[in-house]
């Protein structure tokens, strides 16, 4: 067995942008929609896609008149004043890791637009042939859809695929997939609980192919 795609996380993988995220959301409903979040709102951002955080504020919050796709944006377009005053940390090997597989895809909660802007940033906008976003995925992770489909446009069986993620929801949407998964313990400032993981590494910068060929090994089917 060797792997045939990897499949990477966005937010809290490659880039610590989830706490940014946290506040654009706060600062569009605040200014558009008169809604003030709570902290435990702006928590739930973290690890999570826009499907799921938009049913949480919408059931919270009963005055929202966003779709997921309007609420989406508006946060996206804050999001860049929010980046021009704080700046985004890009987490530990994270453009030299992208380069290690192809074909290669990026599944992220994170809106098409979200997920445009952080590739720029980090100028990866050319290193994924598949991106999923939120709005390409009825269900958020920890359901296996993204990465179904990242596979499934791959053209590659998800048991032959490597995930790479930081959060407790998104290496079980990951491991429901079938895809073996690393997780990273760099971008996981809440603590999540990582165990699910086939391999738990500190940084992507202890991913290399040796660290690649030895996981492809010991998944192996007997």
């Amino acid at each position: 067995m060797v792997f045939a795609a990897v499949l990477f996380d966005l937010d809290g993988t490659l880039v610590d942008s989830e706490r940014e995220s946290a506040e654009a959301m706060a600062r569009a409903l605040a200014r558009h929609q008169g809604i003030t979040v709570t902290q435990a709102d702006r928590d739930f951002v973290i690890g999570r896609s826009w499907v799921a955080i938009h049913a949480r504020i919408a059931a919270a919050y009963p005055s929202l008149s966003w779709s997921m796709a309007e609420l989406a944006d508006a946060a996206a377009e804050i999001r860049e004043e929010v980046i021009a005053e704080t700046g985004i940390t890009v987490l530990p090997g994270a453009r030299d890791v992208v380069r290690l597989g192809a074909p290669r895809a990026l599944v992220t909660g994170s809106s098409r637009r979200e997920a445009q802007q952080m590739l720029a940033l980090l100028g990866l906008t050319d290193a994924f042939e598949v991106v999923v976003a939120a709005e390409d995925a009825a269900h958020s992770k920890p359901h296996p859809d993204g990465y179904l489909r990242a596979a499934a446009a791959l053209g590659v069986e998800p048991g032959r695929c490597l995930a790479i993620e930081d959060s407790n929801a998104g290496i079980a949407a990951a491991r429901a997939a079938g895809c073996t998964v690393i997780g990273v313990r760099a971008g996981n400032f809440h603590g999540q609980d990582q165990t699910a993981a086939h391999l738990l590494v500190d940084t992507l910068e202890h991913i290399d192919a040796d660290v690649l060929g030895a996981l492809a090994v010991a998944r192996r089917p007997a």
